[in-house]
């Protein structure tokens, strides 16, 4: 079992639009890791009712696929870049931690949040354009952050129902 508390930062209430952008992503990026502090890699692969598949360890997964999606291959312009779980590119793989461990996923997701933290920083403004080949439009580093940080919003509330169905904690 991970004892170790995750260290999450409170976003700035006062800042630039990048400043906020960047605090609320890491902000988001650090919950989904709290969801997960504590429990062995059962737990996290535990799912939540049937039909249903979704577990922390997937959404873990799942966000590793979202941080490449839209920052390496749509704003880094990586489109031959597979994704991390699916050569087909077929996101739903990354929901199946059946086989998964914490500290394949977690390493996995850590990568892509570094690779993103680095493509971000180094791009000269938030109007830098990339392309999403899946919605065939360009988009910029700016939509990309609202996107990523309303994928992680979402998926944290479903973390904290995967979270309390696991062993009862609540709250972030």
């Amino acid at each position: 079992m991970d004892s170790d508390a995750t260290e999450r930062i409170p976003p700035p209430i006062i800042g630039g639009e990048r400043e906020m952008l960047r605090g609320f992503l890491d902000y988001h990026r650090a919950t989904l890791a709290m969801k997960c502090d504590g429990l062995s890699d059962d737990q996290l692969r535990e799912k939540s009712m049937p039909p249903s598949t979704l577990s922390l360890l997937g959404l873990v997964r799942h966000m590793a696929e979202v941080e490449r999606a839209w920052f390496r291959r749509a704003i880094n312009g990586e489109r031959d870049l597979p994704l991390v779980w699916s050569n087909e590119g077929d996101f739903q793989v990354a929901y199946d931690a059946s086989a998964s461990s914490r500290s394949e996923a977690f390493d996995a997701w850590q990568a892509e949040v570094e690779h993103s933290r680095r493509i971000e920083r180094e791009a000269e403004s938030l109007d830098v354009i990339g392309h999403q080949p899946r919605w065939g439009e360009d988009v910029s580093l700016r939509m990309v952050m609202v996107h990523v940080l309303l994928e992680y919003a979402r998926h944290n509330g479903h973390a904290d129902f995967l979270r309390e169905g696991v062993d009862g904690t609540v709250g972030a």
